[in-house]
């Protein structure tokens, strides 16, 4: 736990970043099961926590994108987002190099 709070910093940013991105993929595994207008409840919670991330890289993905690659590919832009925090991180000596 020590290590956590002494890199709260990076370690909370981190842990959000891969909680969306999980949720994403969560969302696209459930999409092959149900139906957009769904009533389950996981399924409008997933819905609910990823559309803000969904319609910001929305912005920068071509409209005639169908909305699963879309969704995949905010995967992936979180996936990168990540991954250039990670190695900021390390650039700047903020946390140790494993």
């Amino acid at each position: 736990m020590g290590a956590f709070l002494s890199y709260w910093y990076f370690n909370v940013p981190d842990y959000v970043l891969a909680a969306l991105m999980y949720t994403l993929l969560g969302r696209v595994a459930l999409s092959l099961f149900l139906e957009p207008d769904s009533p389950i409840y996981i399924w409008r919670f997933f819905c609910r926590v990823t559309d803000p991330v969904i319609a910001l890289f929305a912005q920068v993905t071509p409209k005639a994108t169908a909305p699963v690659v879309l969704w995949l590919l905010s995967f992936v832009w979180l996936f990168w987002l990540r991954f250039v925090l990670r190695l900021l991180y390390v650039v700047l000596g903020l946390i140790p190099a494993t």
